[in-house]
């Protein structure tokens, strides 16, 4: 694995010297793409955010994952098994890089930066995403509302010397991105402030454990 890898900087040469992508804007609420076409697509969000979203057949919405800037997502991360399909709509103004799985190991008539260094930094570019597929697994897989609020809280400041942070969905989102009942996920919040376990003001969570 290159331990000298930036993803930054090798996004940003893919962007400007690869003749193998698109870029694409997308205003608030507008579908990004879906996932049952089976494109091999591979996306990289330049900038804003980006819901992953299941509807299943009654119409109720989970939010799969959540993306920022520089983190990649697509269909061959997520192989889609179930006639549910999956939504990528953007959270805010956002560009999107899109390219295919298949073109990762055919140069491009440049033969830019990207096709001369892929062999060798393929592991890092989508390390983080198999990270936060891991952690998403673990949230699911918590028993109680109470453990699977705490184990989110736990990952905002993972890494952080400050134990406090600033709520990146709404709380609906949140309850989506939890697959549990809204209220009863606000009813445990309170509780766990009543409790003394965090601190709460406006958007801004601080925990007190």
């Amino acid at each position: 694995m290159d331990t000298n890898f930036d993803k930054k900087i090798f996004i940003e040469n893919f962007k400007h010297g690869c003749n193998k992508i698109q870029l694409k804007k997308f205003s608030k609420g507008e579908t990004i793409t879906t996932y049952i076409q089976k494109r091999n697509q591979i996306c990289i969000v330049l900038s804003g955010e980006v819901d992953l979203i299941r509807y299943d057949l009654n119409g109720n919405k989970t939010i799969i994952s959540h993306f920022i800037c520089d983190d990649i997502f697509g269909e061959v991360f997520y192989p889609v098994n179930t006639n549910n399909e999956l939504f990528a709509v953007a959270c805010k103004s956002s560009e999107i890089l899109f390219f295919t799985y298949d073109t990762l190991f055919t140069k491009c008539r440049r033969n830019c930066d990207f096709h001369k260094t892929l062999t060798s930094s393929l592991s890092e570019l989508f390390l983080e995403q198999i990270i936060s597929l891991n952690s998403r697994i673990e949230l699911l897989t918590k028993r109680s509302i109470r453990s699977k609020i705490l184990a989110y809280f736990d990952l905002q400041t993972r890494g952080s010397i400050n134990r406090n942070f600033f709520m990146p969905f709404s709380y609906t989102d949140l309850a989506d991105f939890l697959s549990i009942d809204r209220s009863a996920m606000m009813r445990e919040i309170k509780l766990l402030i009543d409790d003394g376990f965090i601190k709460k003001s406006g958007g801004k969570i601080t925990l007190l454990y």
